[in-house]
């Protein structure tokens, strides 16, 4: 008894972890509701579930590109108990109950049920005019964002007060507009960032990371050669001047195409999963509350 107990917990495991890896996989198994003899189609059946023919002869095509060569008949004989093994594990894991109770498997089967769905969009042939026009509804997608160069004033703020700095800032915003030289005032009044803006034309991403947003919709809004009015960021103040903008530009559909099509099939695959799923909740019988907890 003891050692049966031990046991049980490893069966549990081992069942759902079979379960998911069969779940994601889905398709090698069929069913057979004869108690006869086996189907052509098939070379083995467990209980009332077949083992077909084209499961096994894909592992074994798949244990020969491992071996890079052909197998013998004691390896495909250890290929088919591993497949009635794992059909075991998995009609017991069912029994269990670990497809209505364990988190993990019922996150494998439903990824497994989206997989099988999506896959045939993914495989159909779609051909260039479809694509030439899915990429002109959608052409802000391939577009590369601007980019712009920038330099900066920073003065850092001082924990506890804030008046210090932002006097400096000012007067560095009154020099420049004196006209006394960027990189003068720069000198005699600025702090070094923590990281200093580099001196190359960056996507507005980049220069989110390098400024935060606040800093990023002042800069947007400059015009080359302008300056910024001080702007206040989670680090300190800034006085930015934009240097260089490089507009934003849309692709050409030769240079993206592959990137049109994968996006293509992503999204195809997306609206089948959404038929699938409101075609399953309208056949069933869905019953929620009135007012969520």
């Amino acid at each position: 008894m003891e050692g049966t107990g031990s046991r049980r917990p490893i069966l549990l495991l081992v069942a759902g972890s079979a379960l998911g890896l069969v779940v994601a996989a889905s398709g090698l198994l069929g069913t057979d509701p004869t108690l006869g003899g086996l189907p052509e189609t098939a070379v083995a059946r467990v209980n009332q579930s077949v083992i077909t023919r084209d499961a096994y002869e894909r592992l074994v095509a798949g244990l020969e590109a491992d071996t890079r060569g052909p197998v013998d008949a004691e390896a495909r004989r250890r290929v088919l108990d591993r497949l009635i093994e794992e059909e075991l594990l998995v009609q017991r894991g069912l029994d269990l109950g670990l497809a209505e109770n364990d988190r993990r498997v019922r996150a494998d089967i439903a990824q497994a049920m989206i997989q099988s769905v999506v896959v045939e969009v993914e495989d159909e042939e779609v051909d260039r005019a479809t694509l030439e026009s899915f990429y002109r509804d959608e052409v802000g997608f391939f577009t590369r964002p601007g980019r712009m160069r920038l330099r900066q004033v920073f003065v850092r703020s001082a924990r506890g007060d804030q008046q210090a700095p932002r006097a400096r800032i000012e007067r560095a915003a009154a020099r420049l507009a004196e006209g006394v030289p960027f990189e003068e005032v720069a000198d005699a009044l600025g702090d070094t960032p923590v990281s200093p803006l580099p001196d190359a034309l960056l996507p507005p991403a980049k220069v989110r990371e390098y400024l935060g947003p606040t800093a990023l919709r002042a800069a947007s809004s400059l015009a080359a050669g302008q300056v910024s009015e001080p702007v206040r960021s989670g680090t300190g103040y800034h006085l930015l001047e934009l240097l260089e903008r490089e507009e934003a530009q849309a692709l050409p559909f030769d240079e993206v195409a592959d990137l049109v099509e994968n996006e293509w099939r992503r999204r195809a695959g997306d609206r089948a999963l959404r038929r699938y799923l409101d075609a399953l909740r309208d056949e069933a019988d869905v019953v929620v509350v009135e007012a969520l907890p």
